[in-house]
């Protein structure tokens, strides 16, 4: 089995476990004690966030999906193992509404603390549709987390929904804009939730930063 292999089947058995929801937590008060590594899922509303959480664990009911923007206003966690070894965040969307860089402000405050502060967070994705590239409010995002010195790394999402030739296009735009983040992972990784695109790659991506 080559390196590349193992790491896939590693990952897979990973998420093939336990999983389960802990819990929401709307102040950071609320958050367990920080004990695991921990992988957060950021994106502009809609972008498919809980639909990707869903697919990483091939679980149909895991994480709620809506089609009302902002739904998720609080940090939601699911614990990954038994006893649990790694923990997912899915954080509020961001970008949903005619002033965004209110809501930027708002995201900001319940999370810019956790982002700086939380010894065990390895990672954020940061998730852009593929259809639509990165937007303003995605580069504020890419630009809080540089200052914070965050490790982020940028997953397209439905990749399904655009030809080949526009998916490989949008890659190598995006690619070329992580390089000049000091923060960014430089690997973009292209999924879809429907289609299970890049969900193993996800799935060891993920692992690899929780583990390294």
């Amino acid at each position: 089995m080559t390196e590349d292999a193992f790491r896939l089947e590693e990952a897979r058995k990973l998420f093939a476990g336990p999983i389960a929801f802990q819990l929401s937590a709307p102040k950071l008060d609320f958050l367990p004690r920080a004990d695991v590594p921990e992988v957060a899922f950021a994106g502009r509303s809609n972008v498919g966030k809980s639909s990707l959480l869903n697919a990483l664990t091939n679980r149909q009911g895991l994480a709620r999906t809506s089609n009302t923007p902002g739904r998720t206003q609080e940090l939601n966690l699911f614990q990954v193992g038994e006893p649990p070894v790694l923990r997912l965040v899915d954080m509020p969307g961001y970008g949903y509404a005619e002033a965004p860089k209110d809501l930027i402000r708002q995201w900001g405050l319940l999370i810019g603390d956790y982002l700086r502060g939380r010894a065990t967070l390895k990672r954020v994705l940061v998730l852009v549709d593929s259809r639509h590239g990165l937007k303003p409010v995605d580069r504020e995002i890419m630009e809080l987390m540089d200052k914070s010195a965050v490790s982020y790394q940028i997953v397209l999402t439905k990749a399904d929904k655009i030809k080949p030739t526009q998916l490989a296009a949008t890659i190598t735009v995006v690619e070329e804009e992580a390089r000049k983040h000091p923060a960014a992972h430089p690997t973009i990784i292209a999924t879809s939730s429907e289609a299970k695109q890049g969900i193993p790659e996800l799935r060891a991506a993920i692992t690899a930063a929780a583990f390294a």
